[in-house]
């Protein structure tokens, strides 16, 4: 199952709402379950770097189906998967890509945000994955 435009743009809409509420720019990517762009905003004014960085964050969580910033945890130096990073063409992990779940709890997609902090790319993120319903 994958993630529906709809879905896609209810999930871009809250997460500019929350980007707003902090008062950063970011750029949103929303990808399906086979990792392809179904949806992207890039607030005004926000980072150009930050567009690549929030589209690997969506699929960094989509690959594995965790959030990116777990990946991070999981990929230190001496950790099994140390230099994870490097692998699938660029994986972003830190904080900010989220796995996008259905009413089943099935994954459908994933989001990513980045243009700010860790914290707040992940707050942002948050707010979109809590818009899917």
């Amino acid at each position: 199952m994958n993630i529906s435009l709809e879905q896609a743009e209810a999930a871009i809409t809250a997460a500019k709402e929350k980007a707003k509420q902090m008062n950063v720019l970011m750029n949103i990517a929303i990808v399906d379950a086979g990792v392809n762009l179904v949806a992207f905003a890039r607030m005004d004014n926000a980072w150009l770097g930050s567009i690549d960085l929030a589209l690997r964050k969506a699929k960094t969580a989509r690959y594995f189906n965790m959030e990116s910033g777990e990946i991070g945890k999981l990929s230190q130096p001496g950790s099994q998967a140390w230099q994870i990073e490097h692998s699938n063409g660029g994986l972003i992990t830190f904080p900010g890509g989220i796995p996008l779940k259905n009413n089943k709890g099935e994954i459908i997609g994933a989001i990513g945000a980045s243009g700010s902090t860790v914290d707040n790319d992940h707050a942002v993120a948050r707010a979109g994955a809590d818009a899917i319903k």
